[in-house]
Parts: structure tokens; C-alpha cells; sequence
């Protein structure tokens, strides 16, 4: 009967987590608040997720364009797509996960590779009162150049609360890495880092929303200055498909 009500709750949490399609446009005030250190302007970034689940478990992908390059183009491409599997009555969902990107360097025409990240470990969905969460933890390999071993744990969480005008979102993730990836190659040890999303919305339709995510950080926003704690709020739009 346990394992029952478990696999209920599991697609009850992967239908209810997020709409199956939506674009968000954010304003990202990060220069304003913290100045060139971070980064040398404000910018729009768009986004586009998806979920999707099915009898053998979930799908879910998000890509994000920063449009921060020279005259507002794109400068930055992120994406992370990942995948869970019901396996008969396993109690924990595998959990298989991408991470990577590109960008250019603003005013060069210099351009990088973000690492890529391959995540592999267990999921495990859940329900706290109006709040629909889901938590894994992973073995994450680093592709830096010294390829680096590491852990990850991630918890996400979705709810929408006032008959539906607002909705509430977002994610925490802990992870591992290299301290030579920033620090040289003479550094040693680890470091933890630190990212959490929390979003907000107010759903003037169906469709269409408008929000905040607030991205909380430490030893993330720029990782080749000093060790920092960042909060950066954005002004944002969305349109569930």
C-alpha cells in the first residue's frame, strides 16, 4: 500500500511541478547592484522550459539566453536537460542529467566553452501541504580540464496558492568542485557552492504572468573573485503555452 501511495504522489508531483511549456523574459539588474565585478551591464535574458511527464517516469529541459553581448545580442547560452525513470515499485527515481553551454566575452571576439556537468543519481518526489517538491542527490563529474569528481544535491518545489493567481517556484542546489578550476592549479581541496532560483508569480491569466526570480549565490556569480554571497532580483514575464 506504501508503494502505491508513494508512485500516486510521484505523478501527482511531476504533473503538478511547472506548465509543460513556457517563455520567461527577465530584466537582470546585476550591474546596477553590484557593479563591473559582476557584470558590465544590466540585460534581458530569455528563457524556455519544458516538462514532461509520461508512464515511465519525467522529462524536464530549461535553455536560457543572456542578451549581454555587444548592442544587446546574445552573449550566453545555457541549457541543462535531465530525465527520471519509474522503475516497477523502486521507491527512488534514476536520475540522469546534462549541464552546459557557450558564451562570448563582451567587446572581443573572444569565445568560451562553459564545462559541461554529467549528473547521475536518484530522485525522490514529495508533497508538503499546497507544495509539490521533488529531491535527488548525484554523482556529478566537472568537465574542467582536470576533470573534477563531485556530489550534488538538488531540491526543487512548485505551489500555486490563491485560486491560482499566484504561483511559487524555484530550486536549491549544493554541489562540489576543484578548487583549481578558479584558484590555480597549485589550489587544492574542494569548495562547496551555493545557487537557489526562487520565482513569483502573479498569473494575470492563465497564460500569461508577471514576476520576480531572485537569484541567491555564494561562490557562484563570479567564481575568479572573492568568495561572495549575491542576491539579484529580476523583473520578469511568462507565457505558459
Amino acid at each position: 500500500m506504501f508503494r502505491k501511495i508513494l508512485f500516486s504522489l510521484a505523478i501527482l508531483c511531476t504533473t503538478a511541478a511547472v506548465q509543460a511549456q513556457n517563455l520567461q523574459l527577465h530584466f537582470d539588474p546585476r550591474n546596477s547592484l553590484y557593479g563591473d565585478a559582476v557584470s558590465s551591464s544590466n540585460y534581458l535574458t530569455g528563457t524556455f522550459e519544458m516538462f514532461k511527464p509520461d508512464q515511465w517516469g519525467n522529462t524536464f529541459m530549461f535553455v536560457d539566453a543572456d542578451l549581454n553581448f555587444n548592442k544587446k545580442n546574445i552573449g550566453l547560452v545555457y541549457g541543462e536537460i535531465a530525465r527520471e525513470f519509474k522503475i516497477g515499485d523502486f521507491p527512488l527515481l534514476p536520475h540522469l542529467e546534462f549541464n552546459g553551454g557557450l558564451g562570448l566575452v563582451k567587446g572581443t571576439d573572444f569565445g568560451f566553452s562553459i564545462p559541461s556537468s554529467y549528473l547521475a543519481g536518484f530522485g525522490y518526489p514529495f508533497q508538503l501541504g499546497n507544495f509539490f517538491m521533488s529531491t535527488y542527490v548525484a554523482y556529478k563529474l566537472n568537465a574542467f580540464q582536470e576533470v573534477s569528481n563531485d556530489a550534488q544535491w538538488t531540491l526543487t518545489w512548485n505551489a500555486t496558492l490563491a485560486g491560482g493567481k499566484l504561483s511559487l517556484g524555484g530550486f536549491l542546489d549544493l554541489w562540489t568542485e576543484d578548487k583549481s578550476f578558479t584558484e590555480g592549479s597549485d589550489a587544492t581541496g574542494k569548495k562547496v557552492v551555493f545557487l537557489s532560483e526562487p520565482q513569483f508569480w502573479y498569473n494575470v491569466t492563465p497564460n500569461f504572468a508577471l514576476g520576480t526570480e531572485v537569484e541567491l549565490s555564494y561562490n557562484f556569480v563570479n567564481k575568479f573573485v572573492e568568495s561572495k554571497f549575491y542576491a539579484i532580483p529580476t523583473l520578469a514575464t511568462k507565457w505558459n503555452f
